[in-house]
């Protein structure tokens, strides 16, 4: 799989020695964890993932429980992490929200993705009308700024989590659509594809079965870039009013809730900020280590 090169700095060469004969795979995840900070993203999403699934016998208090007379109360062995306004567990409202911010992440980038992928793919495989058609589609999809497009969308819909995925879903295909379209532009060229064409092979069935499998590398990459933007998107939408309603425990709405009491009782605001700050920062940090680990030009 990998041919060793002697010009190369000994370290190196005892690296492709180490890889000789071993599968994509496992080179892969060789590659992969030798990126301490991919390694410590990883370890932190699981981690998060792990809250989500966990979150009711984990959270210490009901997250739509209101206690007035504990209003803003100050972090303590009670409250970890304080009260909100309503006398409500600023800690277990997070573990809840959790959740709310994972799903919110992956479905909608998965939807968008898989939108993206099949217009990508028709239009690099077909190109002449179809591609052009597709692709100034995706222009105009792209000369907005998308918290804009889905802010738009949202008040078009409504304001809920429902309708945060159809947003989310809308104004994500795009930039996955070009992807897909330049890395079939170039496999449809390969003499593997050409061969399955003289032979007959329909050509759902070359797409389905030749371009989409070696299109998964970039896309799995753009599936880790992806989810902390929706996450991010989420937050924003829901900041502004019009993502998730209350009494959800969504982070962007407790941050917009929390901000007026910033400077009395800031542990309501910084709380949930912190918690967007780590989980978004925990999938750059895989989404870099994958890329690393999966690009071609990183073995040189």
């Amino acid at each position: 799989m990998i041919e060793l090169n002697r010009n190369k700095f000994p370290e190196q060469i005892d690296e492709e020695m180490e890889l000789q004969g071993t599968t994509f795979i496992k080179e892969v995840w060789y590659r992969f964890k030798k990126n301490r900070m991919a390694m410590v993203g990883a370890v932190i999403v699981i981690l998060m993932i792990c809250i989500a699934f966990l979150a009711s016998q984990i959270a210490p208090h009901d997250p739509y429980e209101v206690d007035l007379t504990n209003q803003f109360s100050p972090p303590n062995s009670k409250y970890l992490l304080g009260t909100d306004i309503y006398g409500r567990d600023v800690l277990s409202r997070i573990i809840y929200g959790t959740r709310i911010s994972l799903v919110i992440g992956l479905i909608p980038t998965l939807i968008s993705m898989a939108i993206g992928s099949v217009l990508g793919i028709i239009s690099g495989y077909y190109g002449g009308k179809v591609d052009s058609i597709i692709m100034r589609l995706a222009d105009m999809v792209m000369a907005f700024p998308s918290l804009l497009l889905a802010m738009v969308v949202m008040y078009t819909l409504g304001a809920s989590l429902y309708n945060i995925f159809i947003a989310l879903s809308i104004v994500g295909w795009a930039g996955t659509a070009r992807v897909v379209r330049a890395q079939t532009l170039s496999i449809k060229e390969k003499e593997y594809v050409e061969a399955a064409r003289a032979i007959g092979v329909k050509n759902w069935v070359i797409m389905l079965r030749h371009i989409f499998p070696n299109c998964m590398a970039p896309l799995l990459v753009m599936l880790t870039m992806g989810i902390p933007g929706a996450i991010m998107s989420e937050a924003s939408l829901s900041f502004l009013g019009v993502g998730a309603r209350p009494p959800t425990p969504s982070w962007g709405l407790m941050i917009s809730n929390g901000k007026e009491y910033l400077f009395s009782a800031p542990w309501v605001a910084i709380s949930p900020g912190f918690s967007i700050l780590i989980i978004v920062l925990a999938f750059n940090f895989l989404g870099d280590g994958l890329r690393d680990a999966l690009d071609p030009y990183m073995k040189q």
